[in-house]
Parts: C-alpha cells; structure tokens; sequence
C-alpha cells in the first residue's frame, strides 16, 4: 500500500476508507446476524468540476504541462491521442497527491477505450484510491460507484484478481449494505487464506466495530505472513492496546520502532506507550 495511505494520529487512529465514517457492523463472529448502525454523513451539495478545483495546486511547470495536455485530451482527432493524454495527465494528478482529478482521467481514458482492460483496471484503481481518502459522503458514493463500474469490468474476465475483489469488498462497506463487502473479504480469504489486502481490511473493520480480540487475530495471521505490512503491524499493536493486553501491546509497538523512521508513526506509538 502507499506511504500517504498510512494515517495515524497520537490520539487513536483513522483507518483506510474514513474508517471512523464507516457503518459500525460485527464483521467477525460466529452468527449468522449482523448488527448495524448507520451513521450519517454530510452530504454536499455542489460539484465542482474536479480538474477545476486542482487547477491552482499544481506548480506553474506542471500546470504548463497540464494545459498542454488537457488541450490534446479535449481535441485530438484519434482516440488514442486523447488516452495517451489523459495518462500522462492522471500520472501528474497522481504526483501530486490529487487522486479525484487523476481518477477522473483515468475514467475519461478508460471510457474511450471500453474494452481495453488495462484502462479499466487503472481506473477502478485510481478510483478507488480517490475513494479512500474522500470524505464528502456523495463524493465517496460516487467514487465507489466508479471504482465497482471498472473493475467488475476486470473481473468478469478473471475472477482469480482477489486485489481488485477486496477494493471492490470496501466500497460496499461504506455504503448502505456494508455486509455485502464483508461477505465479499470473507469469501477472499475462503480463497486464499494469506491474502494480505483481505486480513488487514478485516483486521480493520474489526477494529472499527469495536471487536479487538478478533482484530488481534487478524492482524496476527497477517503479520504472520507479511511480516513488512508495517501499517498492519501497528494496527497489532493498537488492537492488543484495545483489548488490554499490555504486555503485547507493548512488545509490538517497541518492534514497530524498529520498522520505521517516520516521525508521525513515532509519535503515535509514543502516545500509546505513555499510557501502558
């Protein structure tokens, strides 16, 4: 996963996909029920154009470049010119840390080219990744649309891609039936019981839901078998503190320590270990 995906705070922790927005649901037990609480979200009710709200923060080179760009996107005579475009464009965006306007090239580029499945999978991925850090309810519904338009598209050809079923798995999530997703992640780990995206968006969701023993169990078996999944080292580390095993929590957050220089995470770490 990428470095800016990881968000942590020395009071507690915001997880993937606005984890504190998402529908409190028991992900992990032995019942066939699932408890839900919906949670409200603001909605807004303008829509701004994308490219138009990131026009300003680009640097004045990369703002060259992106006019440029935009104009060969907006007027060349042969599709491929406008995808090539829109690539090169989205991969600015993506640089620069504005995932919605990189996603919506990607969408333009994909949207030329249906049944090219490298563009819809870059752009259900790009999607996707706009949807992780959105916070806007009506942006995060339609960026989790986008992403499931794109990479079913993916899918339907090769059921076997369980990266792309768990980014599909957690924008359902957040939506108004989060057990669809859960049942998705279940039935990735019924297929490959090490996936990596699969254990830590449980382990996640777990956490979440209040559920840290079963959080604990999680990120276990997932640093078990990805022992680098720094950020699902350190979300250990929190669920032990959760479920007051302190010893553990403290053991495993000394060895995240290890793991990293990031000040941020350092911090956070410190947080806890002041308090046990």
């Amino acid at each position: 996963m990428k470095k800016s995906q990881l968000i942590l705070v020395a009071v507690g922790i915001l997880a993937v996909v606005g984890l504190y927005a998402l529908p409190k649901v028991v992900v992990d037990n032995d019942s066939t029920g699932a408890k839900m609480e919906e949670s409200e979200g603001q909605t807004s009710t303008e829509t701004p154009s994308v490219t138009e709200m990131h026009e300003n923060e680009l640097s004045s080179e990369k703002r060259t470049q992106a006019d440029q760009l935009k104009y060969n996107y907006l007027n060349a005579p042969e599709k491929e010119e406008k995808v090539a475009a829109a690539q090169v464009l989205a991969g600015i965006y993506q640089e620069e840390g504005l995932f919605d306007s990189a996603a919506y090239y990607w969408s333009g580029a994909a949207d030329l080219l249906p049944e090219n499945m490298f563009l819809a999978e870059e752009a259900g991925k790009a999607n996707y990744e706009a949807f992780s850090f959105a916070l806007d309810k009506s942006k995060v519904e339609l960026l989790a649309e986008k992403t499931r338009l794109y990479l079913n598209k993916v899918l339907d050809k090769d059921q076997s891609r369980l990266d792309l079923k768990t980014k599909v798995a957690m924008t359902y999530v957040s939506s108004s039936n989060p057990m669809q997703g859960i049942t998705m992640l279940r039935e990735v780990l019924e297929q490959d019981p090490q996936n990596e995206d699969g254990l830590f968006n449980m382990g996640v969701l777990s956490m979440q839901s209040g559920q840290y023993k079963r959080a604990v169990e999680r990120f276990e078996e997932l640093v078990k078998y990805h022992p680098d999944n720094l950020q699902g080292q350190f979300y250990l580390g929190v669920s032990y503190f959760e479920a007051k095993e302190k010893n553990k929590a403290k053991a495993q957050f000394e060895l995240v320590k290890k793991m990293t220089e990031d000040p941020m995470i350092l911090g956070s770490i410190q947080g806890y270990l002041d308090q046990l």
